[in-house]
């Protein structure tokens, strides 16, 4: 039963974050972008079925590659994000046309990944992917509030004497 409600959440935090990555965001300091990755991460590892124990040592490499290889895609998603300041000085954000892109090539590198495990006759639990969907949300968050925080800042207008 773990799986199917595994699944579940993984379908819904994914549709919850592509409806709202094409919607123009004001970006703010006290955003809380590491919640939603905290509470998947905390799901992920609360049941233990999280590396195949019966090939302990694989199933940690693939999952720690897993780990590296969407932590570098989360940067890409988080650059592939529209910022811009409107006149007030708050900043927006919006997905764009390579952020569907980014998706894409997550969802190959993820399929491969998979196909991989298989290959090699390890199980992966679907609190693998919750983990892994848990770091790649934490590192486009971080990569887009870093990027949010060093936007320009608007230049005052200057008066010529």
């Amino acid at each position: 039963m773990t799986g199917i409600v595994n699944i579940l959440i993984i379908l819904a935090v994914a549709a919850f974050v592509a409806g709202r990555q094409f919607q123009a965001r004001k970006v703010t300091a006290d955003r809380r972008f590491w919640v939603v990755p905290l509470i998947l991460v905390a799901v992920a590892l609360q049941n233990h079925s999280l590396i195949d124990p019966q090939h302990k040592a694989t199933a940690i490499v693939l999952l720690a590659v897993s780990a590296v290889v969407v932590m570098a895609m989360g940067s890409v998603w988080g650059w592939t994000v529209r910022l811009w300041r409107e006149s007030d000085g708050s900043i927006w954000a919006k997905g764009t046309m390579a952020t569907v892109a980014a998706w894409a090539g997550l969802i190959a590198v993820r399929v491969g990944l998979y196909g991989l495990g298989d290959a090699l006759h390890i199980h992966e639990s679907t609190n693998a992917l919750l983990l892994t969907l848990g770091v790649l949300l934490f590192t486009r968050g971080l990569v887009v509030n870093w990027r949010a925080r060093t936007l320009d800042a608007p230049q005052p207008l200057r008066t010529v004497a």
